[in-house]
């Protein structure tokens, strides 16, 4: 807008040095006199004109001061000698990975700690954060707009490293993460807080481990697995077992139960019944012999 201001006024400039040099420039003059002033005309008008687009803040600068009032989203008319910063106020997210181009910065960047028992971990992290609108003014003054790089990136790394040394390296890894993210969440919010941003949430993405500690793990997740294999499969043989104990106890009593309560004359009857169902098939003969009447069945097949 300014550059539009300052080329409509070199060309009311250059009219009337032309005017003044050369005569036969005379027919030259004013047009290029008007069109000056309608370039100054349309510089300043423009220049009283700011949009400031939506999940932005425009922060307000004349002459180099800062402006403690901000722009909210929409049209606005301002001084045409006010700068006007755009400044993002939705959810940004900042990465710091061990895998080439998944971070903010090139490269590996993970943070690397040291925990309490001595050992180096590597922590793949993410930051989720906003500016707070009404301190757009005051960031923009004492950091500028690569307010990132300046604050969310340092601190984020010094307060995990602050807190890793309160863990072991296991514990980071298993059963103290959540308490970690926990820890370091409520550190660097009181930190983002101080400068005007709003941390929204904090996401430990990885923790690797030594490999001297992972074998060391994964040996003992091995172990605790035999573990539980080798009680189930105990349980099961106990089942097992306790079912065989039952299930010959059952034998034995029905055992006892029918050699107690059968007579002679009882099982003579159910002889001679099982002895007539064999009697009415088609194929059998029926010879008595014997002197208990105990009957021999032949068969024609």
């Amino acid at each position: 807008m300014i550059l539009t201001s300052i080329l409509g006024f070199i060309l009311i400039v250059f009219s009337f040095i032309l005017k003044a040099g050369n005569p036969s420039f005379f027919k030259l003059v004013n047009p290029l006199k008007y069109i000056g002033i309608l370039i100054v005309l349309l510089g300043v008008i423009s220049s009283l004109f700011v949009q400031v687009s939506a999940g932005n803040v425009g922060v307000k600068s004349l002459f180099g001061e800062v402006q403690p009032t901000i722009l909210e989203s929409g049209l606005h008319i301002v001084n045409p000698l006010m700068d006007v910063t755009s400044f993002d106020i939705q959810t940004q997210n900042y990465t710091m990975s061990a895998l080439n181009e998944e971070g903010a910065k090139t490269g590996d960047d993970a943070i690397r700690v040291l925990s309490a028992d001595g050992l180096e971990v590597v922590i793949d992290l993410t930051v989720l954060y906003r500016v707070l609108p009404t301190d757009a003014p005051i960031i923009y003054k004492k950091l500028g707009v690569n307010y990132s790089d300046k604050i969310v990136r340092p601190v984020t790394r010094t307060r995990i490293r602050d807190n890793a040394v309160f863990y072991d390296a296991v514990a980071l890894y298993s059963s103290k993460r959540e308490e970690f993210q926990t820890r370091i969440y409520t550190s660097i919010e009181k930190d983002f807080k101080s400068r005007g941003l709003i941390l929204e949430q904090l996401l430990i993405r990885n923790i690797n481990l030594p490999n001297s500690v992972k074998t060391t793990i994964e040996s003992k997740i091995n172990a605790e697995q035999e573990a539980q294999k080798m009680t189930f499969v105990l349980q099961k043989e106990k089942q097992e077992a306790e079912r065989k104990r039952v299930e010959a106890q059952g034998i034995a009593d029905y055992q006892r139960i029918i050699s107690s309560g059968l007579t002679d004359k009882q099982l003579q009857y159910e002889s001679i019944q099982a002895q007539l169902e064999l009697a009415k098939s088609q194929n059998s003969k029926v010879i008595i012999m014997g002197g208990k009447n105990t009957p021999f069945i032949i068969s024609d097949k």
